[in-house]
């Protein structure tokens, strides 16, 4: 007899995944410097995975890049995606870019500025030339590694995707809805698997949300599972989203869901 093979819910694509945590932000760090992590003031990863940075001027790093010239030097930057509440494990992904550290010139540097602040308002990057210096990494390579999986990704990789449509407010509404209206989450618990549902020590949590579905994480009393619960359909817009969130939830959670818009 042919073994049953579940098929797995959809999801984004690697490329995707890590556009979407470049998206968000999150915490950044430099590490294979030689010296010891570096994190970064501002940083602001591009289409491409290149990335701009303001890093202290004191810092040790950029004496290495300074004597690299244009040759670059050669670091690793790693992207930490948190999940959108306190959890026991909160990191839920990590994106690591490995390419070339260079220094700009100055006339670059306040372009590519101007630039991160249309992107991203900051106030440090006013810090320009008074006590911080911009450095951009040019990628070689990508490594995703989340939930979902893995995946090795190239410039080219990250240039053709997109992020999700829902990966920059993903992390405030589902806190809100955690902390406003927690009857959601034991509703959720019908579409558990059946060795979670008859576990009475599992919790519910949210971990994430895309145009695929909605990731749950169940916590019980001695390991967490994650679970990804599909919507019937991809979604685009907000009203396909209360749709489909009112489907798995049931009608009580339309109600809630348009006070929490």
């Amino acid at each position: 007899m042919a073994a049953t093979r579940t098929r797995r819910p959809p999801a984004p694509t690697g490329a995707e995944r890590a556009r979407s945590i470049a998206a968000r932000g999150g915490q950044a760090s430099i590490v294979g410097t030689g010296t010891a992590p570096t994190v970064p003031l501002v940083h602001h990863v591009r289409a491409d995975g290149s990335t701009a940075m303001l890093l202290p001027d004191d810092d040790p790093l950029l004496q290495r890049v300074r004597a690299a010239g244009s040759d670059g030097h050669a670091v690793m930057l790693e992207l930490t995606d948190r999940a959108p509440v306190d959890l026991r494990e909160p990191v839920r992904g990590l994106l690591w870019i490995t390419g070339m550290l260079r220094m700009p010139t100055p006339f670059c540097a306040r372009r590519i500025a101007v630039g991160m602040a249309e992107a991203m308002p900051d106030p440090r990057l006013l810090d320009l030339g008074h006590g911080a210096t911009l450095v951009r990494l040019d990628p070689g390579s990508a490594v995703l590694s989340d939930g979902e999986g893995t995946a090795a990704l190239s410039p080219l990789d990250l240039a053709a995707a997109v992020p999700d449509p829902f990966c920059r407010y993903e992390t405030n509404w589902l806190a809100h809805l955690e902390s406003a209206h927690p009857t959601v989450f034991t509703a959720l618990h019908r579409h558990l698997p059946a060795y979670l549902r008859d576990d009475r020590s599992a919790r519910i949590r949210p971990l994430g949300l895309d145009r695929f579905g909605l990731r749950l994480r169940v916590e019980t009393h001695d390991q967490d599972h994650d679970v990804r619960l599909a919507f019937e359909r991809e979604i685009r817009t907000l009203d396909e989203l209360r749709e489909q969130m009112s489907k798995l939830v049931g009608c009580p959670f339309g109600r809630a869901h348009r006070h929490a818009s």
